[in-house]
């Protein structure tokens, strides 16, 4: 798994394309499409790409996409 790849796969799970470019450093809680629903096909998106699970404390201790990069990679 590399970042560039799960940073796509985020950005895919978005309603829209975010107004600001999206990488490994961006803080995606300041992201105006972010919700709790987002967090929840994020979640479902791990489980599904990765076979990993991310749980809503992960999604809480992670401020940036590489921080659940991180996150994921660590399970």
């Amino acid at each position: 798994m590399q970042l560039e790849d799960f940073t796509g796969k985020f950005v895919d799970c978005l309603s829209a394309v975010p107004a600001t470019p999206v990488d490994g450093g961006t803080h995606f809680k300041k992201l105006e499409e972010w919700s709790s629903i987002f967090a929840l096909i994020v979640i479902a998106m791990v489980d599904s790409e990765y076979g990993k699970t991310l749980t809503s404390e992960d999604i809480r201790n992670a401020n940036t996409i590489n921080d659940l990069f991180v996150i994921i990679q660590s399970k």
